[in-house]
């Protein structure tokens, strides 16, 4: 492993019990920056990627294309089964006449599973200080939106926050971890989602708070600025079996497609479109 990576962080639970454990360096500044240019307090921060961030995502009318799939999975979702028993709405006329007493059927409602195909995101979560909160959220809500109209179309996303800089003058340093934010096949939190894709604290508490308390070695090689640009993931970042994800540009601040929502989901289209996700 690079001596600059984190090791890989597997879960969403995960991800809070590392960025909440002790600190093992005196430079941090997870639990110390600015709460007006972190977007939350430490604790605020914390709250919200336990309970999830409640932000409204505006409806978007996309049309999903033909997936390709990384693996297909058993795609949880919520259908009517006949269930048999002594009372019920309609008559199992074989079951009468053989003197079953569990003759009549109902329908209730139960978890069932339907074969959706697996869309695997890596979207970097690292930007430059100077980056707005309201680009942010803008950016973030319109690929919540668009990850929604994929599940609701059937499949399953899985979705994972990288984080990557380069520490100058040699460009070649680079540091990067990766945390699973949703994971193939579980019901989409949107709470979750939202906060670790729109929510400035996402990085500026919570990722700054993964390096704060990493390994000393790992901890204490990251200058206090947590890196430069560039700040792009890349495939390799991602566990050796997970070959075909869709990688994100990251966030440049003062990009003009994030100054609206309605600019941010008109170019996350686009790009989804391109991508083969979405009917362009």
């Amino acid at each position: 492993m690079n001596a600059n990576t984190i090791p890989d962080i597997w879960s969403w639970r995960e991800f809070i019990e590392r960025a909440t454990m002790p600190d093992t360096t005196s430079h941090g500044s997870g639990r110390g920056a600015r709460t007006s240019w972190a977007g939350a307090s430490w604790d605020e921060a914390v709250e919200l990627g336990t309970s999830g961030w409640t932000e409204r995502v505006p409806d978007v009318d996309v049309a999903v294309a033909d997936l390709r799939a990384r693996d297909r999975v058993a795609v949880p979702a919520t259908g009517l089964a006949p269930v048999a028993g002594v009372t019920g709405s309609e008559v199992d006329v074989a079951a009468y006449l053989s003197g079953i007493p569990e003759c009549m059927i109902d329908v209730e409602p139960r978890q069932m599973s339907t074969q959706g195909k697996v869309v695997t995101f890596l979207v970097p979560a690292t930007y430059s200080n100077s980056a707005d909160h309201q680009s942010i959220i803008n950016r973030g809500l319109a690929l919540v939106a668009l990850c929604s109209a994929i599940v609701t179309a059937g499949h399953s996303v899985e979705v994972w926050s990288g984080y990557a800089c380069s520490i100058p003058p040699v460009r070649s340093c680079r540091y990067s971890a990766i945390a699973r934010v949703i994971t193939a096949g579980e019901p989409l939190d949107s709470g979750r989602l939202m906060f670790a894709m729109a929510h400035p604290a996402m990085l500026r508490r919570l990722w700054f708070g993964v390096w704060d308390s990493a390994e000393r070695r790992i901890a204490e090689r990251m200058p206090p600025h947590y890196g430069f640009a560039p700040f792009d993931c890349e495939p390799a970042d991602l566990p050796d079996d997970i070959t075909d994800a869709y990688v994100f540009p990251y966030l440049v601040a003062g990009d003009p497609q994030w100054s609206s929502w309605d600019t941010a989901i008109e170019w996350c289209q686009l790009m989804f479109a391109d991508l083969g996700l979405l009917v362009a």
